[in-house]
């Protein structure tokens, strides 16, 4: 998958928007119970709403009209009564749907937030972070409004309008026609509207994911941007960006304000219409003042739940985009997942078997890159090996593969004799342990980075691990010791430190196969002296994999493996490969070279 960055709008296919909204319906299902007592608070406050043009036409053609004060003034008390049960209703059915509403948010950020961590190293590879971020906070807090009204606004404001039309056609059906004859005009305003709307919002939610991920990347990046006195540059790209954002939104935003005018024209004209029918065609004689005033209630509580309606739907054509940017992630299916007729891995002894082993990143797209082709080699149990050669020779893909961060397009990984595509992923990598030259350090105590190696770990083995690489002295030297709070990214730790602190985290896993992928580089040489004699103890018994530049650090490993040209170009003892004088010797003596 090609690399797209905070200068490319990200592709979206076209969807279904019906689909889309029934998915976003199906969450609701969750709590019909809740949603059935929304249900009847809404009928009876429709109900109440309904009845209220008839209690003031009752009033004035009958209790007014015959000066029956008393009656009039019992009809007001019973009015008033019901209109404070429709208050009290109203503020039920708000909080009921705000609270459920929040519920199906929390739901959804989950669901989208587990499905991300079943992906694949690939998904992230051709996307930035801050894309990432901004489907999993914005377009879902998007939603908020949209799931609400569906409830709260879409069903009783439909109710209010077919109820108001029957009420309408059953008093009157000449006044009713000439009330609603503006609706075809209305419908073809609206879908007009909503389809030139709808594709200027995808632009803006395009627009506001690029800029999400250029301040994610820009603030990571922040100590590279200050240290070359780039902040003119990022400046100006900010500013491009924001001004990107800003016209797609005012785009955007001009179409859907037009929904609003659309149904004020239609409102007025109807409006006009009825007494026009109403006085100069019908005339009093036909039509009383309390059913001309009843329609006129009336026909303000057709428009009113219209134009509720409307601004729900120009909410709806707004947010529909989030809606789609989230089930695309969630449709996105994992590329490497578990086989259904899957095994546990048992506890290995560390046997690593590649057999005729390819592999291409980006395979069919035009950055497509073949990295191995036709890798065969066999490690026993116990013994480390050394992956040098160029970048991008392939050291680390190897070992991406034998984690299944990746998965191989042509041959067999075997662990034990284990297939690694017919063993669950959770039980191949809970026996490995990774290092990398870039590890994170996670905003927490000492003890909980630690702990991410083996979670139910205890007080005791956090102590060994950490002795074992030589990070207890420094930890003990911290204000709380084991429980100092770190920042993210274990800011004010030194780089050696926040290595000390990882190799921790790997030890306390006790890992059957052990991955050191530049583990070293990032340590100064006293720090290196320390870590070398806990990164002794941590090889000792288990099959390691190190992938080291600097040709010092790995003369005492079992065989080193020159990678380059898609495969092995040579193996061997390190002296063994001194003598043959080979790629090797030739690494060996230009490093050595360098240093001289």
């Amino acid at each position: 998958m090609a690399v797209n960055s905070f200068r490319e709008d990200e592709y979206m296919e076209n969807t279904d928007k019906k689909k889309i909204l029934s998915r976003l319906l199906s969450y609701l299902l969750d709590y019909k119970l809740a949603i059935a007592g929304v249900l009847v608070c809404m009928g009876i406050t429709v109900g109440i709403s309904l009845v209220n043009p008839l209690l003031i036409e009752e009033a004035i053609d009958h209790y007014i009209a015959q000066s029956d004060f008393k009656g009039l003034i019992a009809l007001g008390i019973f009015a008033l009564a019901l209109n404070v049960l429709f208050i009290i209703l109203v503020k039920v059915r708000m909080y009921s749907m705000s609270v459920i509403s929040n519920k199906i948010l929390l739901k959804i950020r989950q669901d989208l937030y587990e499905h991300i961590q079943t992906l694949s190293f690939s998904f992230f590879d051709s996307r930035p972070t801050g894309k990432i971020l901004a489907r999993i906070i914005g377009d879902v807090n998007s939603l908020k409004d949209v799931l609400t009204n569906m409830v709260t606004t879409l069903i009783p404001e439909f109710i209010t309008v077919i109820g108001v039309v029957v009420i309408m056609m059953i008093k009157d059906w000449r006044l009713a026609l000439a009330s609603l004859s503006t609706i075809p005009i209305m419908i073809a305003g609206i879908f007009l509207v909503q389809k030139i709307s709808h594709k200027r919002w995808q632009i803006y939610r395009k627009k506001s994911s690029n800029l999400n991920a250029y301040v994610h990347e820009d603030i990571a990046g922040m100590n590279v941007v200050q240290s070359f006195g780039a902040e003119d540059e990022t400046k100006e790209i900010f500013e491009n960006l924001t001004d990107e954002h800003r016209n797609a939104f005012v785009d955007a935003v001009i179409f859907a304000d037009m929904f609003g005018p659309v149904i004020d024209f239609c409102w007025g004209i109807g409006a006009m219409m009825l007494y026009l029918v109403g006085i100069r065609f019908l005339g009093f004689e036909k039509v009383s003042v309390g059913l001309l005033v009843a329609f006129g209630s009336y026909i303000n509580m057709f428009w009113n739940p219209i134009m509720n309606l409307s601004n729900f739907y120009n909410n709806l054509v707004t947010n529909l985009t989030a809606a789609e940017r989230i089930f695309d992630i969630l449709d996105t299916e994992p590329d490497i997942t578990d086989a259904k007729d899957v095994e546990e891995l048992p506890e290995v002894k560390g046997e690593v078997t590649f057999s005729h082993v390819g592999f291409t990143y980006d395979r069919g797209t035009p950055a497509e890159t073949k990295v191995l082709e036709d890798v065969n080699f066999v490690v026993k149990p116990g013994e480390t090996i050394a992956l040098v050669g160029p970048t991008g020779a392939g050291k680390t893909t190897i070992v991406n593969l034998i984690s299944r961060f990746y998965d191989i397009e042509q041959g067999k990984i075997l662990i034990d004799g284990y297939d690694l595509t017919k063993v669950s992923m959770n039980s191949l990598r809970r026996q490995m342990g990774v290092m990398t030259q870039d590890n994170f350090i996670f905003h927490g105590t000492v003890k909980d980075n630690i702990l991410y190696g083996k979670l139910d770990a205890t007080n005791e083995e956090v102590i060994a691990a950490a002795k074992a690489v030589n990070a207890h002295d420094f930890i003990m030297k911290m204000e709380k010791g084991y429980d100092t709070e770190l920042k993210e990214h274990g800011a004010g730790l030194s780089i050696g430190q926040r290595q000390l602190i990882a190799f921790a985290r790997t030890m306390v896993s006790m890992p059957k196969i052990l991955i050191l992928d530049e583990a070293t580089s990032s340590i100064d040489t006293h720090t290196e002296i320390l870590v070398q004699r806990g990164i002794e103890a941590l090889l000792a018994g288990r099959t390691s994999f190190v992938i080291a530049h600097r040709l010092s650090t790995i003369q005492n490993a079992d065989r080193i493996f020159v990678i380059d040209k898609g495969g092995i170009l040579e193996q061997g003892s390190p002296a063994e490969l001194m003598e043959k004088k080979g790629a090797y010797y030739k690494l060996y003596m230009a490093q050595f070279a360098e240093l001289g």
